[in-house]
């Protein structure tokens, strides 16, 4: 029997890149920016004019190795790839010098999943999977499986499709 497949981010749906960010942003800028304050806007959105300072967070080669892995995404994706055939996809290729963080941080915390289903990438079309579960709608545009919206801020005004609040209902919507 072929197990199906399921594509799964990994910036603001197993990695919490989101509390760094604007921890970081709030130092630098003396701000005192919530979460709450980024509801359908992205905080680039918020402060276009400081959008190549937000957006060098990111370029920081160092960036993605340390960021907080998402609640209960270890364990739901050690439950799904009993059942299923798990890839992490990123769009690494937006912030090259991203990739040795993003790798050595895939192997410390889902250290269960095979290298080589960590897939970096540019366009997630590519992508020969199922489902894909992803915090942003422009991936599901042309990729031919499912696609699972993964709430996070800057998506909560989005509608038209599945979408998953947290790892719970991801657990929920393929085990259940």
């Amino acid at each position: 029997m072929v197990m199906k497949r399921i594509a799964i981010d990994m910036d603001g749906v197993i990695a919490d890149y989101l509390s760094k960010q604007l921890a970081l942003f709030n130092r630098d800028h003396n701000e005192n920016i919530t979460v709450e304050d980024l509801k359908g806007k992205k905080l680039i959105e918020l402060r276009p004019h400081l959008k190549d300072e937000i957006m060098n967070y990111l370029k920081e080669p160092s960036f993605f190795r340390d960021l907080e892995v998402m609640k209960d995404s270890q364990e739901v994706i050690k439950e799904l790839s009993e059942h299923y055939e798990i890839f992490i996809t990123t769009a690494a290729m937006e912030f090259p010098t991203s990739f040795t963080a993003k790798y050595e941080w895939l192997r410390e915390h889902f250290s269960f999943l095979n290298d080589m289903n960590f897939v970096f990438c540019g366009d997630k079309s590519i992508i020969n999977a199922d489902y894909l579960i992803d915090d942003n709608v422009r991936h599901f545009k042309r990729f031919s499986g499912q696609g699972i919206l993964f709430t996070s801020p800057h998506n909560v005004y989005e509608t038209g499709y599945v979408r998953v609040n947290n790892w719970q209902e991801v657990r929920d919507y393929f085990l259940k």
